[in-house]
């Protein structure tokens, strides 16, 4: 096994897809961390693991979702009573997104 060392332009680059702004001190402190879990993962290359089954649960628990029943619940107006703007029984929000051309 081959030890992998990440460069400090490869920390940089993971934050940047992970989208974090990352300071020079922050980048020189994570590298060395960075490349040490990408070594203790790459112990588990080496273990055999053809005689295990694979999983994607461990509980054993089956259909544990409850029954779906229709209740009563609030009407439009009780919905609607606190609101600060409404329009045609809807709630009026601001404006949350921009135009690509915008940004």
């Amino acid at each position: 096994m081959t030890k992998q060392t990440l460069t400090p332009q490869d920390t940089k680059k993971i934050g940047k897809l992970a989208n974090l702004t990352l300071m020079p001190n922050e980048i020189d402190k994570l590298t060395p961390q960075l490349s040490e879990t990408i070594s203790s993962v790459e112990v588990m290359d080496e273990l055999s693991t053809k005689d295990t089954e694979g999983t994607f649960q461990v509980t054993g628990l089956v259909n544990i979702f409850r029954e779906d029943t229709v209740e009563k619940s609030l009407s439009q107006e009780d919905a609607l009573s606190n609101a600060k703007n409404t329009h045609n029984g809807f709630f009026v929000v601001p404006y949350v997104f921009q135009d690509e051309e915008s940004t």
